[in-house]
């Protein structure tokens, strides 16, 4: 009987099922890097055992540490969560060789549907329709760009281990075929510690639905209904959904069934989810995951199921309870996964310290979330901090009510995908229920990452900030000093703030007052009142409320259209120094994988010329002009921060053409 269990595994997921295990009083044991030794999921369990070390290679990723973390500290189960080693049978295989149980399918059924290569062969031969495709081992360039072209671009590379989108590439011809099969492989290696890739015909406007699936040790397995994931970026799904509004109960029925024999076909025991791609009708088999799905509260938020708690019963060896048998579907939910990432910027990631991450009393959303203030973020790990979810009767309900929990949420620190979740939730497309796998490119990213709180807006925000500031000066010091900081160019007694609102300088100009601040610039706007905390403004005729935190120089101001964040600037403007013509900076901490080029080369446009990896992803860096490399400052393997200069590409001159 399962009385302690050690989740290999951190932050959200870790978290998810401790909750579970003290519902159910099971004890708990989390292991942890050095980086996170103060996290929430660490002092959330009974037990935590140190993996020494930073990166998941060293940490989550090493089996026999794991292992051995379970037996010196009583654990006689381990449960993978997702990622890392939940779907490496040799792992599962040391957990059971060890005399543990392990929490998930048996190690034959997930190395039958861990290749995806080899999971497609046996879907083919079980009648479950397949995308066209072929493995990439063994097989050189020319034999690579032979195979893509008798499946027919475009073509996907995918990572034959593991899943989220790690380890994928879109190829539209053969010029980048063999650039992107290197590099998704360095990138699967470096996420589940296996470099296979393949490749498969590429749909480019399909929807995304999944069945959860769960077997036990009874010969029980069944179909928990579907979700819909088709809102995805860089083939990472971002928002997810129960049913999904594209099918019918006919094709319900149709897909689950295809899904119960997928799992049948490997004796399948446990939670684990049969991916397909659905177009005009038709479904095709994309992938089985053998474990735990991120999305997997959607399915308990419309059935009313425990999944975690389903996955423990069935370790146990017990059979499923007869809900599970005849699962209810109850509703609409939605889930939206809060990333630390900047949309606007190629959705690279984003690191830094969590100063607040709340959500407003009254809403009723679920939130299942890895971090809480004073986290950080580092290069390390995937860059998610939660997930939100909404259940309601409806689907128009459950999105309306995500969508205002997202707007009210005061997330303060790394930049976020937030307002883009929101203005994706609020989309007549999305809310049509048409939206497909092209959904963010079809609807421009640049529109869908444009921030909630836009034009005239903003230096509303900015006069609240400082207001909120004048306040807590007061506070420390009640009389109005006789000369107050500031710098004076507008008449005697007026005050100047300048804040930086991106690359924007927005400056405030006020008289100190005795009882207030009175603006010199009002910006359409009147102060009604003004605490360190709330402001409250009337703006155009009308009565808006503010709610400002200030964590040293950076403030964030949120009300109920969104959030803005703001960092307040030098008294004197000054301007920032150009960076060196020809510089190509690092857009982000990570780590140098690959350097393409050597010094003295010449390189075109848009030639790749290095490669970083951050947060278990690959970002290709490109020349900014035609020329020749003149410095470069790094190798690989060396550690970058953001703006650190990495090469040096010296413009070629155009010879000229003498005339005649």
């Amino acid at each position: 009987m399962i009385r302690r269990i050690l989740v290999a595994n951190r932050g959200e997921i870790a978290r998810r099922v401790f909750r579970t295990c003290a519902r159910l009083g099971i004890e708990t044991v989390a292991v942890y890097s050095d980086g996170d030794a103060g996290a929430p999921h660490v002092r959330e369990a009974e037990t935590a055992v140190r993996l020494p070390g930073q990166t998941p290679a060293e940490t989550y990723l090493d089996p026999k540490a794991i292992v051995e973390a379970a037996i010196s500290s009583g654990a006689n189960a381990i449960h993978p969560g997702y990622g890392f080693l939940s779907e490496n049978p040799d792992f599962a295989r040391a957990v059971m060789e060890a005399g543990l149980i392990w929490i998930g399918p048996s190690p034959e059924a997930i190395a039958a549907m861990g290749s995806k290569v080899e999971a497609k062969k046996l879907m083919t031969s079980a009648g479950v329709p397949c995308l066209p495709g072929t493995g990439l081992s063994g097989l050189s360039d020319e034999e690579a760009l032979i195979a893509a072209e008798s499946v027919g671009y475009p073509v996907l590379i995918k990572a034959s281990a593991g899943g989220g989108g790690k380890g994928m590439r879109i190829v539209e011809s053969g010029d980048g075929l063999i650039e992107a099969i290197e590099g998704a492989s360095r990138e699967a290696e470096s996420s589940f510690g296996d470099a296979t890739v393949f490749l498969e015909k590429y749909l480019t406007g399909p929807r995304h639905i999944e069945i959860q699936v769960f077997g036990d040790q009874h010969g029980n397995v069944v179909s928990l209904h579907e979700r819909e994931c088709s809102i995805q970026r860089r083939h990472q799904k971002i928002i997810e959904e129960s049913p999904s509004p594209a099918i019918d109960e006919e094709t319900r029925a149709r897909m689950g069934a295809a899904a119960v024999s997928a799992a049948r076909a490997v004796d399948y025991v446990g939670a684990g989810t049969v991916e397909f791609l659905y177009q005009d009708g038709g479904y095709f088999f994309l992938e089985m995951n053998t474990r735990l799905q991120v999305e997997h509260p959607v399915t308990e938020m419309v059935t009313g199921l425990d999944l975690v708690e389903l996955q423990i019963i069935v370790a146990d060896g017990d059979p499923l309870p007869p809900l599970a048998l005849h699962p209810p579907l109850n509703g609409h939910a939605i889930e939206a996964r809060i990333y630390a990432e900047d949309p606007a910027n190629g959705f690279l990631p984003a690191t830094g310290r969590v100063y607040r991450f709340s959500f407003p009393a009254e809403s009723e959303v679920r939130v299942d979330s890895g971090v809480e203030a004073g986290s950080v973020v580092t290069v390390f790990f995937d860059p998610m901090l939660a997930k939100v979810i909404a259940h309601a009767p409806d689907r128009d309900s459950a999105a309306a009510e995500l969508s205002n929990a997202l707007r009210l949420a005061e997330v303060h620190g790394p930049t976020t995908n937030r307002d883009l979740l929101v203005r994706v939730l609020e989309h007549p497309t999305f809310l049509a229920g048409e939206a497909d796998t092209a959904f963010i490119e079809a609807n421009h990213l640049g529109t869908l990452a444009e921030p909630l709180v836009t034009g005239e807006e903003v230096p509303i925000r900015a006069v609240a900030a400082a207001a909120a500031g004048r306040a807590a000066r007061v506070a420390v010091s009640p009389m109005p000093p006789t000369i107050p900081p500031g710098f004076r160019n507008v008449g005697i007694g007026s005050q100047r703030v300048g804040y930086m609102h991106g690359e924007t300088r927005i400056d405030v100009v006020y008289l100190n007052k005795r009882d207030a601040m009175e603006l010199v610039e009002p910006f359409g706007a009147t102060i009604v009142s003004a605490g360190q905390d709330i402001v409250e403004l009337i703006h155009d005729g009308a009565a808006l409320e503010l709610s400002v935190a200030r964590y040293g120089e950076v403030v964030f101001v949120d009300s109920a259209s969104g959030s803005i964040r703001l960092v307040e600037g030098s008294r004197y403007p000054t301007s920032e120094a150009t960076p060196s013509e020809g510089s190509l900076h690092a857009p982000m901490p990570g780590r140098v994988v690959r350097v393409e080029v050597e010094e003295g080369d010449t390189v075109a446009e848009g030639d790749a010329l290095v490669v970083l990896e951050a947060m278990k992803m690959e970002h290709t860096l490109r020349a900014p002009h035609d020329g020749v490399v003149k410095e470069i400052s790094n190798k690989v393997g060396d550690q970058v921060e953001t703006n650190d200069v990495l090469i040096v590409v010296e413009p070629q001159a155009v010879p000229s053409i003498p005339s005649t």
